[in-house]
């Protein structure tokens, strides 16, 4: 199947590892140019070679979401290098739980910033170019946690946001052949997860409960993002694809 975005320049925060890396792969596969950003430089540009390793055209830089002035600087090089951004793909954000009563300002400001506050900036930062060329494609990654998880206010809260984001951002450009989307993954077997000291517990769960009897995979969300950036998704807009094994609540 032929996604028609041969040549496309795709742009992938927080992409050195983990949902970010297997995006940046699986678009590289289907022919896109693609910066793999992240705020860990020299992670990234690992991750750029190792996926260079197998002929794609990957290429990394290191970038702040969080901080207008790197987001800007950026992108700005990211067109030098490869091509104005075609593709966006806001991935980069972290969990930081605490239950309300003990979670602090930073807590709550660092996670929200990183995933709201930096889809905001990297989103307003490729979009002249994406109207100039009457063409794009962004694709926000929020998360089933944006129906609300207890100890994850600020997490479930910037999640939420995003999906508000992407109804506005999709209303905003339609108009322009930009599409915008949202990824909604369930739980993801990623190296955070497998990290976790109770992660035989949440497979043991999930293989026990979700409809789709096992933990997901990074590839199972890349899968979904790469076909919202594809022409095959070109009448979709302000949609949000829940990526969860059929687990909703």
């Amino acid at each position: 199947m032929d996604f028609g975005i041969q040549g496309r320049v795709a742009l992938v925060t927080g992409a050195a590892g983990g949902i970010g890396a297997s995006v940046a792969a699986m678009l590289g596969e289907e022919g896109a140019r693609v910066a793999i950003v992240d705020i860990n430089a020299a992670a990234a540009e690992a991750e750029a070679e190792r996926l260079r390793s197998l002929n794609l055209n990957i290429h990394a830089f290191g970038m702040n979401v969080a901080d207008s002035v790197s987001v800007n600087g950026t992108v700005e090089e990211i067109s030098r290098a490869i091509g104005a951004v075609d593709i966006l793909v806001n991935n980069a954000g972290f969990t930081r739980d605490k239950r309300i009563g003990r979670m602090d300002e930073a807590d709550w400001d660092s996670v929200v910033d990183v995933i709201l506050k930096g889809a905001f900036l990297c989103t307003k930062a490729v979009l002249p170019a994406m109207i100039e060329k009457q063409w794009g494609r962004i694709i926000n990654i929020s998360s089933r946690a944006y129906l609300g998880n207890p100890g994850q206010a600020n997490y479930s809260s910037a999640k939420a946001g995003l999906l508000g984001f992407t109804r506005s951002m999709a209303m905003e450009n339609g108009r322009h052949y930009i599409t915008v989307n949202a990824v909604a993954p369930g739980i993801i077997d990623t190296a955070a997860v497998r990290n976790l000291p109770h992660y035989e517990k949440i497979k043991t769960n999930a293989e026990a409960s979700l409809p789709l009897p096992r933990l997901g995979k990074v590839e199972d969300v890349a899968s979904a993002v790469t076909f919202l950036a594809s022409e095959r998704a070109s009448y979709i807009t302000g949609d949000v694809l829940h990526v969860t094994g059929g687990r909703y609540g």
